[in-house]
């Protein structure tokens, strides 16, 4: 379990549904994984439309390598801060998350998220997930509200004391690694530094996600991946029936992996030819994403893919302002009164912080040591060598859980390239 002291406000921890664990359990007793029934599926929830805007407005700088953001823990934080807002601050933050119309069901279906993340925790993946509010000399706060955004949305709070910006980062820095399971995640390229009335909201997730069929040790070696630098990474292989769509106009092949207990699932876009991902995240829409994921066929594939670990640390600030997040940055407009019970003014929104990681691991969810590979006839090459995009979905509720671009795996460098 995550530690549940006052820095590692774990998400299932603060909803006493235990997301921290990453004890392995066997799979529902009603079939085999491969065969779980999985929901309708659609992008109707709105971490999907949030995670796509941020990812390609991330991504339209130029300057973010392996990008990667949780849309769902980043939907579920921004809902919390809207329950504090009010005014223009509040309907901006409801505009970007889409819950204006009907807050009540779209509170609802971020609190499902969060359940059925616990769901999944040790059957389809290892999870680690932490939100929190960080402050900085701020009026006293209701502490009923706080306890109120704990129970529901997994949002904590942390007081920053009166010290200086390298001592808050100090603290912001130790709480990720507590909520990331230990891990340290890449520095951030500019450093907040709060004032008097700041406030500072931040998430961090790892995820090790456990596949319905393992990639045996014998079939992994080492070989060079073609990314923004050509590296030496090892490569994982095994065949089987995996769902496939091939689309040529675009230049892209489709693939989805079921994780182990079908509670998740991972998407994978590479495009065909060695090249940055810019011109696939051009035609990257959620009306394409749902075009892609309905032509999803079964068929014979044999896989290749990097044993990596994607991670990035990023500041969301400059984005959230860019899409429509305007008054809650300046401390003359922003009003979160409803989280401090006095007047507008003063107390603002600094920065959103967010640290993600995820691994590509050879396991599966299965006790069994070994999945041998199924007898599979001609079939059809998934090669990812190079830049490839990433999407962890949510099969029951139909959330975003990652999203996130492989640009660069870790390994011995050979030279650059892109």
């Amino acid at each position: 379990m995550l530690p549940t002291a006052v820095l590692s406000l774990s998400l299932m921890n603060l909803l006493a549904l235990g997301v921290g664990s990453s004890t392995s359990k066997a799979p529902p007793a009603s079939g085999n994984p491969q065969q779980h029934q999985q929901a309708v599926f659609s992008l109707g929830h709105p971490s999907w439309s949030l995670g796509l805007q941020l990812y390609k407005a991330l991504r339209s700088e130029g300057s973010h390598t392996n990008t990667l953001i949780s849309p769902v823990l980043l939907a579920s934080s921004l809902g919390a801060l809207s329950r504090t807002a009010k005014g223009t601050t509040a309907a901006q933050l409801q505009e970007l998350l889409q819950t204006a119309k009907d807050k009540k069901k779209a509170e609802e279906a971020l609190s499902n998220v969060l359940k059925s993340m616990h769901e999944g925790n040790g059957t389809s993946y290892a999870l680690h997930a932490s939100s929190a509010l960080f402050s900085k000399q701020v009026p006293a706060l209701e502490k009923a509200f706080l306890k109120e955004l704990q129970a529901q949305f997994g949002l904590g709070h942390v007081a920053l004391s009166a010290g200086d910006k390298q001592r808050d980062m100090e603290k912001l820095r130790s709480w990720a690694k507590d909520g990331m399971g230990g891990l340290e995640g890449p520095p951030l390229t500019e450093e907040p530094d709060p004032k008097e009335g700041a406030m500072i909201l931040a998430n961090a997730l790892h995820l090790k996600g456990f596949w319905d069929r393992s990639f045996d040790q014998e079939n992994q070696d080492l070989r060079s991946f073609l990314g923004t630098k050509y590296t030496k990474v090892y490569m994982m292989h095994r065949s089987g029936v995996y769902r496939h769509y091939e689309d040529m106009e675009n230049m892209v092949q489709v693939l989805e992996l079921g994780l182990w207990g079908g509670k998740a699932s991972m998407v994978l876009l590479l495009p065909f030819h060695v090249e940055s991902l810019a011109r696939l995240e051009r035609v990257l829409t959620l009306e394409q994403l749902e075009k892609w994921l309905g032509k999803l066929s079964s068929i014979s594939m044999a896989l290749s893919l990097p044993r990596v670990n994607v991670s990035s640390t990023l500041s969301l600030q400059k984005q959230l302002a860019a899409l429509g997040v305007v008054d809650a940055w300046d401390q003359k407009v922003a009003d979160f009164s409803g989280l401090s019970g006095q007047a507008k003014g003063n107390l603002h929104l600094e920065d959103v912080l967010h640290w993600a990681s995820l691994e590509l691991t050879s396991e599966s969810g299965s006790k069994d040591s070994m999945d041998k590979d199924e007898h599979v006839e001609k079939p059809k090459l998934f090669y990812a060598d190079h830049s490839f995009i990433i999407l962890v979905k949510d099969n029951s509720t139909g959330a975003l859980l990652l999203l996130g671009a492989l640009d660069l795996a870790e390994g011995v460098t050979l030279h650059d390239e892109l």
